[in-house]
Parts: C-alpha cells; structure tokens; sequence
C-alpha cells in the first residue's frame, strides 16, 4: 500500500493505493492519526484501492469516530468491489461516500 497526502486549507486529501489489510492498515491508522488534529475535512480517495479487509475496517471506524465533532471524513472514488464490502458491513449507513 501506498499513501499520498495533500493538504489543502484545512482539507486533507489522502489516496491510497494497494491493499488495505491487516499488514497495512496499522501505517493507514498511523498516517490518518496524524491528520485528525491538522484538519476539519478528511478525504480519503479510494480510486486506486483494490482490498479492504476487517483490518481495514476496523481503522475505517476509528478515522469516522475521531473526526466526528471535528470534522468530517469523506470517502471518494469507491469502487463497486469495496462499495459492495461497505453495504454487507453496514458501513455504507454511516460512513460519508461520495
């Protein structure tokens, strides 16, 4: 997995790309750890994401419960692989997907 931040104003971009388990999700919980208190949006491009697993998940969860009050975490450019995966967890109810 590879990660590429952008910070806009107080917008923070991150794009994966690669797998998201339970190899790389400990770095993607460490990097967006790092954005939580440098930002008000949190952008997470999905473009060139391939997997994500209840690792991935579970960091998924977290970066949603520490931005919330904060700010707002995004997700763009689901695919429908891992759009299907969010809908079968339920996440898709509560993470903002656009």
């Amino acid at each position: 997995m590879d990660l590429y931040k952008e910070k806009n104003g107080s917008t923070i971009t991150v794009r994966i790309v690669g797998r998201i388990d339970t190899v790389t999700a400990p770095v993607l919980h460490q990097e967006l750890s790092d954005c939580f208190s440098r930002c008000s949006k949190l952008i997470l491009d999905f473009a060139d994401v391939n997997y994500i697993s209840s690792a991935g998940l579970r960091v998924l969860l977290l970066a949603q419960k520490n931005m919330n009050g904060n700010g707002i975490l995004q997700l763009i450019h689901v695919n429908a692989d891992i759009m299907e995966i969010f809908e079968t967890t339920a996440f898709s109810e509560f993470l903002f997907i656009a």
